[in-house]
């Protein structure tokens, strides 16, 4: 899996056009302004921010982009984004986590609840499908910069929870507030990741037939262009295959 999910993984595979290039750079950019915002300038010291950098630089966001976003924290004195997540339900009753950073929750509310409501789909109360998700940190190194031996070793000695081979990639999992302690301890040995976050991830997956996943690809898509949404998570197997 790349990306945040299944269904980030499925974007990857699809490429990206122009226009999905825009609106990735606009949310990436909001997430480094907002946390160099609430965090140090320098991302040496400030995690979160670090990580929203490596994001960037995963996405082949320009340099002068990223400068640019941060620079613009110094202009959000009157503005406050809030971290949110939704939870609800897609067609075939499919569970959604809905990660959002917005300055007017009200919008983001109504805005997610309209698309839901319009593909058979439904806006839930807190706590309605987190119960079926586990939180956790995700790092992946690519197999070429370590041994697995060397992978494993440093998965376990940073405290890590877990650590595996998919696809090309170690993937390591964390406790979700082991995250940014645990990634900077792996970069001191590890020059750069193919991917890390923190997500959530399904305890249980749904598998959908193509039809199905058609018309959950369809909800997908409009979610994510909603520009508070930054993440999308949910509990399905999508078949995409031709």
């Amino acid at each position: 899996m790349a990306g945040h999910s299944h269904w980030a993984g499925i974007k990857h595979k699809k490429g990206r056009v122009d226009k999905e290039r825009s609106k990735i750079f606009s949310k990436l950019s909001r997430e480094i302004t907002v946390a160099a915002k609430l965090g140090d300038k320098d991302p040496d010291m400030n995690p979160r921010l670090r990580t929203a950098i490596q994001a960037a630089k995963q996405a082949n966001m320009p340099k002068e982009n990223i400068t640019r976003a941060i620079s613009k924290s110094q202009m959000l004195d009157n503005k406050e984004y809030e971290s949110l997540r939704y939870e609800g339900f897609g067609p075939y009753n499919t569970a959604l986590i809905i990660e959002t950073l917005t300055d007017n929750k009200n919008r983001s509310a109504s805005s997610i609840r309209t698309v839901l409501q319009k593909k058979g789909g439904r806006l839930g109360e807190t706590g309605s499908t987190t119960h079926m998700f586990k939180s956790c940190g995700i790092i992946h190194i690519e197999k070429k910069q370590i041994s697995e031996e060397e992978a494993f070793e440093a998965a376990i000695n940073s405290g890590a929870k877990d650590c595996s081979t998919i696809n090309g990639i170690y993937e390591i999992i964390t406790e979700k507030e082991d995250f940014y302690k645990i990634k900077t301890n792996l970069e001191k040995i590890i020059d750069s990741f193919k991917y890390s976050a923190i997500e959530w991830r399904p305890i249980n997956y749904l598998n959908l037939d193509k039809e199905q996943s058609t018309k959950m690809l369809e909800i997908l898509n409009l979610l994510e262009d909603l520009e508070d949404v930054q993440n999308i998570f949910t509990n399905v197997n999508l078949n995409v295959e031709k």
